[in-house]
């Protein structure tokens, strides 16, 4: 198959999407294989799902990791009688999870800023913070059925409109157990992703496209895989499209969803990685309903494109919590 041609000359780096695409799939493959070998690698046991959390450590503790995964905050007292309840279930909770969420603990008592930064009337008191944006759940006692249900609607929205998935959760298995980590997975996926990188050098986005999902399709945990889909669908949509009119577009109509979501893909490709992110989430905060959601998923997919890790992405999703709620 012949490449397209594209009209935009030198816009994309095929060398860095390539050397990009690499570089993340061995930094995954060396985290999976240090959790192979009883390293972690990034994961974490059942205990440290539930942690006491002060003042000095609220930052690094809860802001921070709410970009990795939902943190419950349980904001209770030695003399609350109610908290003796509803805390070791909370505690049970984050466990049966497995993850998806983390429990951090505050004694009101201890810290009495947080308490107050939180607008907290009586405990016990639990609120939520998704990418840094704190959410109030319930105040007072529940049932395990409520609680459930307002942690499963919590969990979704995070993956849904964050793209949170949570923590890996490493039980300290024997050799041999169950929840041993299991061996990656065979098939011939060397040859489909090196097609996949040959139809990207070839100008042949459509075909990478295919190549990766091929990969997916038996192995849909493929980091490589996945990575390489994400950009290669970036492409595939950049394709073709005149830059300047995609720009005039942008600049002219900011309420047009399908205009700034075009200028944000043009702006990622081109490497303008946090105008790319400010188009859509500016675009969030003035759209509502099937519009809003259409900016929103585009921004995850974006978010792919350059990986979770990055800073930019991480200060991104802060931002488009706020733009939200």
């Amino acid at each position: 198959m012949q490449p397209r041609n594209m009209s935009m000359s030198g816009v994309v780096d095929l060398a860095a999407v390539k050397a990009a695409q690499e570089a993340k799939a061995k930094a995954e493959q060396a985290r999976a294989d240090a959790v192979r070998q009883g390293g972690g690698g990034g994961a974490v046991t059942p205990a440290s799902l539930v942690i006491d959390v002060d003042e000095a450590g609220f930052e690094r503790e809860v802001l921070q990791r709410s970009t990795e995964v939902p943190v419950v905050i349980d904001f209770w007292a030695e003399w609350c009688e109610p908290c003796k309840q509803l805390s070791p279930l909370l505690e049970r909770l984050a466990v049966e999870y497995n993850g998806r969420f983390l429990l951090a603990k505050i004694d009101v008592d201890a810290n009495q800023m947080l308490m107050q930064q939180f607008g907290v009337q009586g405990i016990p008191a639990v609120f939520a913070v998704v990418a840094g944006q704190a959410l109030p759940l319930f105040q007072g006692a529940a049932a395990e059925a409520q609680i459930r249900g307002t942690l499963d609607q919590l969990v979704q929205v995070a993956e849904e409109r964050f793209g949170l998935t949570g923590l890996t959760v490493d039980g300290d298995a024997e050799p041999g157990s169950a929840t041993e980590a299991p061996e990656m997975p065979a098939g011939p996926y060397d040859a489909l992703l090196e097609a996949a990188v040959q139809a990207l050098d070839a100008g042949d986005f459509g075909g990478a496209v295919q190549a990766y999902r091929n990969v997916l399709s038996d192995d849909p945990a493929n980091t490589e895989a996945k990575l390489g889909l994400a950009q290669a669908e970036l492409l595939q949509r950049v394709q073709g499209l005149d830059p300047q009119q995609v720009r005039k577009d942008a600049a002219e109509k900011p309420g047009d969803v399908a205009a700034q979501i075009a200028g944000a893909d043009l702006d990622l490709v081109g490497g303008h990685v946090e105008d790319a992110f400010g188009r859509l989430i500016d675009t969030v905060r003035v759209t509502a309903g099937d519009d809003r959601d259409a900016v929103r998923v585009r921004l995850l997919e974006l978010f792919e494109v350059v990986g979770g890790d990055d800073p930019r992405v991480i200060a991104a999703r802060r931002a488009l919590a706020r733009a939200l709620f």
